[in-house]
């Protein structure tokens, strides 16, 4: 349990720094992420939609 807590913690602290020593980068890192959401949501909206 002890190395979750770490490793939770230096995740959060790493995201910290990244956050407010580039927030360019990060706000770019975000947009890929959302970007990639919404285009595996949509492909599976068009999957589901030629199943019937």
């Amino acid at each position: 349990m002890q190395v979750k807590k770490v490793l939770t913690y230096g995740g959060a602290a790493f995201v910290a720094f990244f956050l407010f020593t580039r927030p360019g980068d990060a706000a770019n890192a975000v947009r890929g992420a959302m970007d990639t959401v919404y285009t595996a949501a949509n492909s599976l909206a068009q999957f589901v939609s030629h199943l019937s």
